[in-house]
């Protein structure tokens, strides 16, 4: 059975470009940012490790910290950084997980045999302070990841977390958000004097800070 959402991620302990780490303990009181990729030296996931150092005052911002994972060594994970930072015009300051033996991919369920025997998909997991997966992502091989979606959801689940609320298609920060259904008119009025409009009973927008 693979991890849901709303399960507590699974703890481990394991070495990483930042020295051995216990997960937990690691991320207590963040966000965090979990991602795995194929292999090191290779070309997509060079991008995408050098996107997320590029992006470290966007995570920062949000009290998140990235964490990524290959079935390479420490070893390999430091001379590829110096790629990265070279190729990438960035500094990767964020820990890498040498996870050679596969131990934390097969516990995330990140080897998915139709892809490779070996190297762990492009998965990402949203976790939050409580140290509850709020979202799950998979993406083939090939495809590297869309880092304005992350920051998105981030900002969504932050949001809904703070205010109460549901986010529509295509929502970004600052734009009006949905009114949960389980939320009453008399509540709503309550919980939103700012005021709200409303479509039909079960769609209600407002506008939150």
């Amino acid at each position: 059975m693979g991890l849901r959402i709303g399960d507590t991620a699974p703890n481990f302990e394991i070495d990483t470009t930042e020295g051995k780490i216990n997960f937990h303990d690691w991320a207590k009181g963040s966000w965090v940012f979990f991602f795995s990729h194929p292999a090191d030296y290779t070309p997509v996931c060079t991008t995408e490790m050098g996107r997320t150092a590029q992006l470290a005052e966007q995570f920062a911002a949000r009290n998140v910290k990235p964490l990524g994972l290959s079935t390479d060594s420490v070893e390999e994970h430091n001379g590829w950084i110096n790629d990265v930072n070279e190729t990438q015009n960035t500094q990767v300051k964020f820990p890498i997980v040498a996870d050679k033996d596969k131990k934390v991919a097969e516990l995330y369920d990140m080897i998915h045999p139709g892809e490779s025997e070996t190297a762990a998909v492009r998965s990402v997991f949203i976790i939050d302070p409580n140290q509850k997966i709020r979202l799950t992502m998979t993406y083939p091989m090939s495809v590297g990841r869309n880092f304005a979606e992350i920051l998105r959801v981030i900002d969504a689940l932050q949001t809904g977390d703070k205010h109460g609320i549901a986010c529509p298609a295509d929502w970004e920060l600052g734009g009006d958000v949905i009114i949960p259904p389980s939320v009453s008119m008399e509540e709503a009025e309550k919980k939103f004097p700012q005021g709200f409009k409303t479509v039909k009973p079960y769609l209600r927008y407002t506008s939150v800070k």
